[in-house]
């Protein structure tokens, strides 16, 4: 790639940016020179540090989509919560035990998790995460956002 940018700067102009203008133009419709852009830091998903000794986020089903966008809130630090996995609780996003109902026959179960720091967290409404119990932007996708009319 260096060669050929050496190559179009010889015979084309090339801008204080990288990019190549055409001859009696200012006009770049495309660059042929590598071009560094930063990217923005994308937020690093948050950690449940009881995953290694608690299994219910490895459940396989997914439950009932509750909401279609995440739930913020202020967790705090080596606090247990229990997050409702199954969609069903009145008392979302956490559980309120709807689950152990007998007539519906749920297998979910919730997801027990705790934080390292105090700060506020995104909590997945949608069920649909495969980080649970944290969003992960799935709720974004267009089969989930039919779900629900809102």
């Amino acid at each position: 790639m260096g060669s050929l940018c050496n190559l179009a700067s010889s015979i084309l102009k090339i801008s204080k940016r990288g990019h190549i203008l055409f001859p009696s133009t200012n006009v770049r419709p495309f660059s042929l020179c590598e071009v560094n852009y930063t990217k923005k830091e994308s937020p690093q998903m948050p950690k449940n540090i009881l995953e290694e000794h608690i299994t219910a986020h490895k459940q396989p089903t997914f439950g009932l989509v509750y909401d279609k966008k995440p739930f913020k809130i202020l967790l705090k630090a080596k606090k247990r919560y229990k997050w409702c996995c199954c969609g069903w609780s009145k008392n979302q996003p956490f559980c309120d035990g709807s689950h152990k109902n007998p007539y519906i026959r749920i297998e979910l179960r919730p997801v027990i998790f705790m934080v390292e720091e105090e700060k506020e967290y995104y909590l997945c409404n949608c069920k649909q995460t495969t980080h649970r119990p944290f969003c992960d932007g799935t709720h974004k996708r267009e089969d989930i956002q039919q779900q629900i009319k809102s």
